[in-house]
């Protein structure tokens, strides 16, 4: 296999949780210097730009999800469970999402809005009169953990131990004993009991709608989920619904925090919250790393990926390519946007996308009508330790 020679100096590692605090100077060398990057050690290649990673997204053949969407999944071949379709290509993956899709309609997600405004709400109201509470901990992990909840149909006492439970496997390291993968077959106990109590019980949330919903299979027959399908969909939402937006609730905190002239101007004006939204996603995206396996020997800047390479995207660093973005380092809540890559692109674009960004935006309407003042207390915040995304553990404010 012949190897794309490097073309700078610079050193990128995904598990260095050094480069990783702050990743930035390191992401601007990347797309300067080393646009294809290889990393002999851990032996994948990476883009960095906007361009590439777009182009990665958007070539369905040629860059496939069916190894793994992150690295470590993809580097070990662990083979992913039936209906893990972050994990599938071509008419598998489109027959599964087409089944979740119906979950996240327009309508669906809008008639989440007062739910969601309620527990913001109400939590916010519980920390009335505090000088200080952690965003993270006493806020972020709350909203997603009861909203996931309330959609699958979770009893509110075993939120937050699903919450717990799917945090030791989204923020393991490669070196733990825990692994994505594995978290779905540990997660199978926890959710089948409810499975057979709302199968004998019936109610309006997601969890009766995939129990009940009938489908078209890739052999031509019409039939019901298999109960492994329910359960592998069930635990892919609760998982990546929980731990992206509760990274990104985090990164508004820190972002706002750090920059009061852009929070004054939300504060005075809420109509450019939604704006706020996206562009808080844009500067600290959740995702750390998106991979995809290369089917065909692939070229980029002048250099060959051969086929059978891991290749890795970062969209911390395409999101701020000032190939693309005007100033991009800068905060800016008035920014004109245009497309970010945040929430993926093409055929595997977030189906979550529209809840997540109606979560952030009820989010800092409610915690601005409270706080419109607050400082992060930077010596005793902390990051989280997992490579798959990135955001906050605790993140102590002052207020």
């Amino acid at each position: 296999m012949t190897m794309a020679p490097s073309a700078s100096d610079v050193s990128f590692d995904p598990y260095d949780l050094e480069i990783r605090a702050n990743p930035y100077a390191v992401y601007r060398r990347l797309r300067d210097e080393a646009p294809l990057y290889y990393n002999e050690q851990h032996d994948f290649y990476a883009v960095s730009r906007y361009q590439d990673m777009e182009f990665v997204l958007g070539e369905r053949e040629q860059f496939i999800s069916g190894k793994g969407e992150t690295l470590d999944v993809l580097q070990t071949g662990t083979p992913s469970p039936p209906g893990l379709f972050i994990n599938e290509d071509g008419a598998l993956h489109a027959m599964h999402r087409a089944i979740v899709s119906i979950l996240f309609t327009p309508r669906a997600i809008s008639n989440l809005e007062p739910h969601i405004r309620k527990f913001c709400a109400d939590i916010l109201d519980s920390l009335a009169g505090v000088e200080r509470f952690d965003f993270v901990r006493d806020f972020a992990s709350q909203v997603p953990m009861r909203v996931v909840g309330m959609l699958i149909g979770i009893p509110e006492k075993d939120q937050e131990a699903l919450r717990d439970h799917f945090e030791v496997f989204l923020q393991a390291r490669p070196d733990d004993t825990a692994s994505p993968l594995e978290g779905i077959g540990a997660s199978v106990g926890f959710f089948t009991d409810y499975i057979d109590w709302r199968a004998e019980h019936p109610s309006d949330d997601l969890m009766t709608t995939l129990l009940n919903h009938e489908f078209e299979d890739l052999t031509g027959a019409t039939r019901r989920l298999t109960r492994e399908e329910v359960l592998v969909f069930l635990i892919l939402i609760a998982s990546a619904g929980g731990d992206t937006t509760s990274r990104h609730i985090g990164w508004s905190g820190k972002v706002l925090g750090d920059n009061p002239d852009q929070r004054r101007l939300l504060v005075e004006d809420p109509s450019l919250i939604p704006n706020a939204v996206e562009e808080i996603l844009r500067l600290e995206p959740p995702s750390y790393h998106v991979a995809r396996y290369v089917t065909r020997d692939s070229e980029f800047h002048g250099r060959t990926v051969p086929e059978g390479s891991a290749l890795v995207m970062l969209p911390g660093a395409a999101n701020r390519d000032d190939r693309r973005f005007t100033d991009p380092d800068t905060v800016d809540v008035r920014r004109k946007m245009g497309r970010t890559l945040v929430f993926g692109y093409g055929a595997h674009h977030c189906l979550g996308a529209a809840l997540a960004r109606l979560e952030g935006r009820i989010v800092l309407e409610e915690v601005l009508k409270r706080f419109p003042d607050w400082e992060v207390d930077h010596d005793n915040a902390k990051l989280t330790d997992g490579f798959i995304t990135r955001g906050w553990d605790t993140l102590p404010v002052v207020v």
